[in-house]
């Protein structure tokens, strides 16, 4: 595909978010659940081209030039399959993030100022290996009323072409604006789209850390994204072991190739005799390495950490073990190596569960809780079209409400600037008011 084809499609996609920001939350919800009865309609065809990229994969996991980790996130199978149909029937049935009166203020009498959500525009995204990314950024931003740019893997293309050709076919059909969606495949073409800071409105990028950091280097664009999930549990010396053993466990079992996997494992020293033990235990039967320090390898049988270890997103069987002696030391160290995407305390200690909170810079902070809840499925926001560890706009699992910014609608009467200036201007009243915007309200009373 060629820059010009880019470019065409990009000014397609401004015409289609024009359009989209129009139509009513029974037409973007009815459309959702028309890709959703598609995606599973044609489950044999999306299967069968995963399997296509699967084996490639894992041709490629043999050469050693992919992990295990990203062909696992490849997979699709017929229960993920309907794992993405749900997700995208909650993200249809979420309540409508448009037209919302965010604040209103009076002015003066019969002058009213409304702060309403609208759709940011058109959204760039790219994103890694697993095909699901794709349904879930096209259905959250058919939702919120934004266009999306949809830039695969190479991993996943033929999986990606068959995802996007059905949710393309289904929401036309439903009456969703042509070009709304717009699917590029070329490495190249996203150079092309990091100039286009006049037509794109939000880059979205997933994937490792130097990626991410070359499309913030290269683009007058704003970006929302993370770059690393080093992601943390610190088992205080109040824990309940036995809950913090089962948290631990599944922050780094249930799924290890994911952002929101734990890669360390923080210890008080008071309690690491006793807890380390049953971990570790765990821990092998799931064919985890663990990497401990040197205090941590007095205790159980592990691989000596490094330093590098601390800073290392793995997302595999990998887990790094340090034993603290203080709250205040486990901070220290998630502020040091973390990357302020998701952090746990175990403890049954509320003010030291405050402190922890309160200390971190995390998008994502827990108590007695796995990491593997941050999530926006799990957070009731239907889905996400990724994470964010930054601070502007939105931070976290990044939903429906993080796709939306506001602009202002004034409601007037006639009003004119020169009354409220000079000797006898009239004063502004400035009076907040709990009403939704409705521009036919000051006509009809």
């Amino acid at each position: 595909m060629t820059e010009i084809d880019i470019e065409q499609n990009v000014d397609e996609a401004q015409s289609a978010a024009l359009e989209l920001a129009k139509l009513s939350d029974e037409e973007r919800t009815e459309a959702l659940h028309e890709i959703a009865d598609a995606i599973e309609a044609r489950t044999d065809e999306v299967l069968e081209a995963n399997e296509k990229d699967v084996t490639e994969g894992e041709r490629l996991l043999e050469d050693g030039e992919y992990t295990q980790a990203l062909v696992d996130r490849l997979k699709l199978s017929e229960s993920k399959i309907e794992s993405i149909t749900e997700m995208v029937r909650s993200v249809a049935d979420q309540e409508d993030p448009l037209g919302k009166t965010l604040s209103a203020r009076e002015l003066d009498e019969n002058l009213e100022l409304y702060k309403v959500a609208v759709p940011i525009g058109v959204i760039g995204t790219v994103f890694e290996s697993r095909p699901d990314a794709l349904v879930q950024i096209a259905a959250l931003g058919l939702k919120s009323g934004n266009a999306v740019i949809l830039k695969g893997g190479s991993e996943a293309l033929h999986s990606n072409r068959i995802l996007f050709e059905i949710i393309e076919d289904a929401a036309a059909d439903a009456g969703v604006p042509d070009g709304w969606a717009q699917h590029i495949e070329a490495r190249e073409d996203v150079d092309a789209l990091l100039e286009m800071g006049e037509s794109i409105d939000l880059l979205m990028p997933r994937g490792s850390s130097e990626f991410v950091g070359y499309i913030q280097d290269n683009t007058s664009i704003p970006v929302l994204g993370h770059t690393e999930g080093i992601c943390h549990v610190y088992v205080d010396d109040e824990a309940d072991l036995s809950m913090a053993e089962d948290i631990a466990y599944d922050a780094k079992v249930q799924y290890p190739a994911v952002c929101n996997a734990v890669e360390t494992l923080l210890v008080h020293e008071s309690v690491a005799d006793e807890f380390l033990p049953a971990i570790a235990d765990r821990y092998n039967s799931a064919d985890v390495e663990m990497r401990g320090d040197e205090a941590t390898r007095e205790i159980v049988d592990v691989e000596a950490a490094t330093e590098t270890d601390w800073d290392t997103e793995y997302g595999d069987l990998i887990v790094s073990i340090r034993i603290v002696d203080s709250l205040e030391t486990a901070v220290d160290h998630i502020t040091t190596h973390g990357s302020k995407h998701t952090d746990s305390i175990v403890t049954e200690n509320a003010d030291r569960a405050s402190t922890f909170m309160r200390s971190l810079d995390s998008a994502s902070v827990f108590h007695n809780a796995s990491t593997r809840f941050a999530d926006g499925y799990r957070f009731g926001l239907g889905a996400e079209v990724g994470i964010s560890t930054g601070k502007i706009h939105a931070r976290g699992p990044v939903g429906l409400e993080g796709l939306t910014t506001y602009k202002y609608h004034l409601e007037g009467d006639g009003q004119l600037v020169a009354t409220y200036a000079g000797e006898d201007a009239k004063p502004y009243t400035h009076e907040e008011f709990d009403e939704e915007w409705n521009p036919g309200r000051l006509s009809d009373e």
